[in-house]
C-alpha cells in the first residue's frame, strides 16, 4: 500500500493563505525534492488553479526551476466535478474522493501526496494521511483559510522529523499516533 503524504506551508497562527509568507531557495527545494519523491499528486481544483502557475510561468529565477520542473513532470489527480481535463500530465478522480484516494493507495508505488486545505480535511477525517509535513514559517497572518478547520475529530500526531531552514521557518513532520 502507497502512503499518502500531506505538505502545506502554514503560518505560525495556522493560516494557509498561499500569499502569505515569502518564497526562499531553500523552501523552494524542499517543495521540489517533496513532489519528486511521489508516484502523483492529488489536487482540488483550487489548489490544482493555484499550482498552474508553475504549468506557464517563464521568467523565473533559476532557483525556482526545479520546483516548477518537479509539479510540472509530476503526475497529478485533479479531484473536481466542475473542472474539464487539458493536459498538463493530469487525470480525474471521478467519483467519491475519498473512496478514490483510497483506491489509489492501494496500488504499488512509492507514495502520493496531496496538497490543499478541504481535500486534505476529508482524507484526514477518513484516516487516510500517513504523514503531515507543515512547513510552518514564523509570521502572524491573520486571514485565509486555517487549517483543518471543521476536522469532525481531534487528530493526535507524533512528531518524527524537523527541518530547520536559515529563513526561521521549519518543515515538521508528524505521523498519526495511532499508526506508531
Amino acid at each position: 500500500m502507497r502512503p499518502l503524504r500531506y505538505s502545506i506551508n502554514v503560518s505560525l497562527d495556522g493560516c494557509v493563505d498561499h500569499m502569505a509568507g515569502h518564497a526562499d531557495e531553500e523552501r523552494h527545494q524542499h517543495a521540489a525534492q517533496t513532489v519528486s519523491r511521489a508516484d502523483a499528486i492529488i489536487l482540488g481544483r483550487t489548489t490544482y488553479e493555484l499550482m498552474e502557475f508553475w504549468r506557464t510561468a517563464d521568467d523565473l529565477p533559476s532557483w525556482m526551476r526545479p520546483f516548477q520542473e518537479s509539479i510540472t513532470a509530476a503526475k497529478k489527480y485533479l479531484v473536481s466535478s466542475t473542472r474539464e481535463l487539458d493536459g498538463w500530465n493530469t487525470e480525474a478522480l471521478v467519483g467519491d474522493p475519498v473512496e478514490g484516494v483510497r483506491a489509489l493507495k492501494e496500488q504499488p508505488g512509492e507514495g502520493l501526496n496531496v496538497g490543499g486545505v478541504t481535500l486534505p480535511l476529508a482524507l484526514a477525517d477518513a484516516g487516510l494521511i500517513d504523514e503531515y509535513e507543515f512547513v510552518v514559517y514564523p509570521s502572524l497572518v491573520g486571514r485565509g483559510p486555517r487549517l483543518f478547520e471543521g476536522l469532525a475529530e481531534p487528530l493526535d500526531l507524533r512528531l518524527v522529523d524537523v527541518i530547520e531552514f536559515a529563513s526561521g521557518a521549519r518543515a515538521e513532520r508528524y505521523v498519526p499516533a495511532s499508526s506508531l
